[in-house]
């Protein structure tokens, strides 16, 4: 347990901070995709060969077809922005980190026996590493920009809590690679954030299906 703890603890914190990088260089709604849609197939993977779960040929078909959705944000992006490859490396590198501690925290879970505690433990010293790594980094003054968001954060926090505690409990009870791919339709409501509140651009090439084999220019 203590050291499933320390590894999803470590992996939580690169996830943090490959997110981060991802979103100074692109947009949300190209990077989201990209993080969250891969993480279900590399789960899957990874959960049949070294949880031994068992995935029947349609469960194994919705959970390509939902990670299918990373594919959206590679056939356009905004007018006039550069395809920048770094930004999409750190978005897979996002992808990895989801999957790793996806399976940690699910088999951490299971062999605790009380998902529950798991959760409460994970998210009380969840929360250091990061202030951590930011006063390492900046000094008092990282944390600064924090202060104009403070409310905004508490109620990020509060729904990513609650988020991913029902997900950890969901794998006790389903296999972990289909709890992950269900998690992981959040992107469809991360792609209206991005244009209703973030004011980005709607890139219907990321909406629909291209009519020709050539990228589109948008």
């Amino acid at each position: 347990m203590p050291g499933r703890g320390s590894s999803s603890i470590a992996l939580h914190l690169g996830y943090y901070l490959a997110l981060t990088a991802a979103y100074a260089r692109a947009d949300m709604s190209q990077i989201y995709p990209i993080a969250r849609g891969g993480a279900p197939l590399v789960t899957a993977f990874a959960s049949v060969a070294l949880v031994g779960e068992a995935i029947s040929p349609v469960q194994g078909a919705g959970i390509a077809a939902l990670c299918g959705v990373m594919l959206i944000s590679l056939l356009g992006r905004r007018k006039g922005q550069a395809f920048d490859p770094v930004a999409l490396g750190f978005a897979g590198l996002t992808a990895l980190m989801i999957s790793g501690y996806t399976l940690v925290d699910g088999i951490g879970a299971r062999t605790a026996g009380d998902p529950h505690a798991y959760s409460s433990a994970l998210f009380v010293i969840d929360g250091f590493p990061l202030v951590l790594y930011a006063l390492w980094r900046r000094g008092a003054a990282g944390l600064a920009p924090m202060r104009p968001y403070l409310l905004q954060g508490l109620a990020g926090g509060a729904m990513s809590l609650g988020s991913y505690w029902i997900a950890i409990w969901a794998m006790t009870v389903a296999p972990i690679p289909l709890v992950a791919a269900v998690r992981e339709s959040s992107v469809l409501f991360a792609a209206l954030i991005a244009v209703v509140l973030l004011k980005e651009p709607l890139q219907w090439s990321r909406a629909a299906r291209p009519r020709s084999s050539s990228a589109p220019s948008c």
